[in-house]
């Protein structure tokens, strides 16, 4: 039986950079930002542009903005952004993810 020292915390801005570096990992995605307002208040807090989290106990809920490359089949993409961000900040975490919603806001042509 392992010995509870004490309360672990970790902040929702973690989560969201957590979130951000597993975005990264799926090529055809990107996240969006939040507008200037939006930006300005993530850099201030430490977070990531175009992620959001919310939690209750220790369940998380990510919301993300992002565009996908154009010709990517955007319900593959998707789901494989949701279970590399899943891992990623369960792994990292220990916290369980309840959500990954991803609104996708446009299409990059390159």
């Amino acid at each position: 039986m392992v010995e509870k020292l004490g309360e672990i915390r970790v902040a929702d801005q973690v989560i969201a950079v957590i979130a951000g570096v597993a975005v990264e990992e799926v090529l055809e995605v990107s996240v969006r930002s939040g507008g200037l307002y939006q930006d300005l208040a993530k850099k201030i807090n430490g977070g990531s542009k175009g992620i959001s989290i919310s939690m209750v106990d220790d369940r998380v809920t990510i919301d993300m903005r992002v565009s996908v490359r154009y010709g990517t089949p955007i319900h593959h993409v998707c789901q494989t952004l949701q279970e590399r961000v899943k891992e990623a900040v369960e792994h990292l975490t220990g916290l369980l993810v309840d959500a990954i919603n991803v609104r996708v806001e446009a299409v990059e042509v390159k």
